[in-house]
C-alpha cells in the first residue's frame, strides 16, 4: 500500500520568503517535493502552511493541473484527518531536497523509518538526532502516530515533535552513506544551484541517431531551459510535432517540399525536448503515448507523400516507388533490431536521420536524387542490421 505524505511548508529563508518557495527547474522546492512523493504513489499528499501567499497558490494550481492531489492545511488536526487510520505517511522536512532514490527507497519501508546523516561539519545545519547523527529529512512515520502528536502539540514545531516521538518508538534508523544522494537542506536560492545542473543533465535520455547526438544537443540544452519555468506541458511539444509532420506531408502533397522539409526539421527535436521536460517535473513521458508512437507513421507518410508528388512532376511512377521502399526498409530495419545492441547504431537510418539527410538534396532542389539517396541510406542499414544479427551468438 503506498504511504501518504506530508510535507512542511512554513519555514522562512534568508530573506524572509518561504523555503517552499525557493526556485528550482524552473518551478518551486515545494513543487520538487510534491512531485517526489507523487511519483512513488504518495497519496494523499498534505502540506502544512501558515499563511498561503499568491506564489505558494500559483504552486498549488500547477501542480493540480498536472493531476497531482495535494491539499495545503493550516491546521495539524486537519492534517490528521486526511489520512487513514493504520496507515504510513512519508515525511519531508521544510527546505529538504530529496533525491527521488531515497524517497522511492522510503515508500518500500513497511515500518517507521527515518533517514540520517553523519554529525559532523557539512551537516551541521541540518536537525540533530544525538551525539552521532542527524536528521536527514524524510522519514516514513504511522498516521497514528501524527494524531497522537497532533493531540500534545501545544506550541512545538510540527515536523520536529514527529520526528522525536518517531525516535522514541523504535523507528529504524537508516544512514545515507558514501556514494549515495544526500538530501539537501537549503534556506537559500544559491543552494540549489549545483543540484538544478544536475537536474538538466540527468534529463539527457540516451541519443540513438547521428543527429541528436550531434546536431540536436546545444538548441535541445537551449530550449528545455528557457521552457522549464514556463507552463508549456511536455506533452504539447510531441503532439506539436505529430501536427507538423502531418502538415508535412500535406505540404508536399500540395507542391511546397521546402516548406515541408522546414516542418520535419522543426518537429524533429520536440519530442526530445518534451521527454526531458517531463523527466524535470518528475513525470516521464508514457512509453506507448499514441501522439510519440505516430510520429514515425506519420513521417512515412510525409515521405510516400514527397513520392507521390515527385513522380506527378518529375521523375514518373518511379519516385513512389523509392519513396515506398524506403518506407519498407526503414520499418523491416526497425522491426529487425528491436532492442539488440548494434554498433554504430546512431548511424543507421532513422526519422530524424532521414529528415536532415535531404537537406543537401533540397538546396539544390533535387528531390528524385533525395530519394534515391534515402532509399539506399534505410537499404544499408537493414542490411548492416541483418549481419550484425547473424553475428551475435544464438
Amino acid at each position: 500500500m503506498a504511504p501518504g505524505a506530508l510535507i512542511g511548508a512554513y519555514q522562512e529563508d534568508d530573506s524572509g520568503g518561504l523555503r517552499a518557495l525557493l526556485p528550482l527547474a524552473g518551478r518551486t522546492l515545494l513543487e520538487y517535493q510534491v512531485r517526489c512523493a507523487s511519483s512513488v504513489g504518495a497519496a494523499p499528499i498534505v502540506v502544512v502552511v501558515e499563511r498561503v501567499p499568491q506564489a505558494l497558490q500559483d504552486a498549488f494550481e500547477r501542480l493540480r493541473l498536472d493531476g497531482i492531489g495535494v491539499f495545503p492545511v493550516s491546521d495539524v488536526h486537519e492534517a490528521v484527518s486526511r489520512f487513514e487510520a493504520g496507515s504510513m505517511i512519508l515525511l519531508i522536512g521544510d527546505g529538504i531536497v530529496p533525491p527521488v532514490e531515497l524517497i522511492a527507497r522510503m515508500a518500500e519501508e513497511s515500518e517507521p523509518v527515518v533517514a540520517t546523516l553523519r554529525d559532523d561539519d557539512a551537516h551541521e545545519a541540518y536537525e540533530r538526532i544525538d551525539a552521532e547523527v542527524r536528521w536527514a529529512g524524510v522519514a516514513l512515520v504511522e498516521a497514528g502516530l501524527l494524531g497522537s502528536t497532533a493531540a500534545m502539540l501545544g506550541d512545538w514545531d510540527l515536523q520536529s515533535t514527529l520526528l522525536r516521538r518517531t525516535l522514541q518508538d523504535g523507528a529504524l534508523r537508516v544512514p545515507i552513506g558514501d556514494g549515495e544522494g544526500e538530501p539537501l537542506l537549503v534556506d537559500r536560492a544559491e543552494q540549489l544551484q549545483d543540484f538544478q545542473r544536475l537536474m538538466i543533465s540527468s534529463s539527457r535520455a540516451p541519443r540513438t541517431d547521428w543527429v541528436s547526438r550531434y546536431l540536436l544537443p546545444p538548441l535541445e540544452e537551449l530550449a528545455t531551459e528557457q521552457l522549464m519555468d514556463s507552463n508549456v506541458r511536455p506533452i504539447w511539444l510531441v503532439w506539436i510535432a505529430l501536427a507538423l509532420t502531418l502538415g508535412a506531408a500535406v505540404a508536399f502533397l500540395e507542391g511546397w517540399p521546402v516548406l515541408a522539409l522546414v516542418f520535419l526539421v522543426v518537429s524533429s527535436p520536440l519530442d526530445i525536448i518534451g521527454a526531458r521536460l517531463a523527466t524535470l517535473r518528475l513525470r516521464p513521458l508514457p512509453t506507448r503515448l499514441l501522439s510519440r508512437t505516430a510520429l514515425w507513421p506519420a513521417s512515412g507518410a510525409a515521405l510516400l507523400a514527397l513520392g507521390w508528388w515527385d513522380a506527378r512532376h518529375a521523375s514518373s511512377w518511379g519516385a513512389f516507388l523509392a519513396a515506398a521502399c524506403v518506407a519498407a526498409f526503414a520499418e523491416a530495419a526497425r522491426i529487425e533490431k528491436g532492442a539488440l545492441p548494434i554498433p554504430g547504431h546512431e548511424w543507421l537510418f532513422s526519422r530524424r536521420a532521414g529528415i536532415f539527410a535531404a537537406i543537401p538534396f533540397a538546396i539544390f532542389g533535387a528531390w528524385t536524387g533525395c530519394l534515391v539517396a534515402l532509399l539506399a541510406y534505410a537499404a544499408l542499414s537493414f542490411f548492416y542490421i541483418q549481419h550484425a544479427r547473424h553475428l551475435r551468438p544464438s
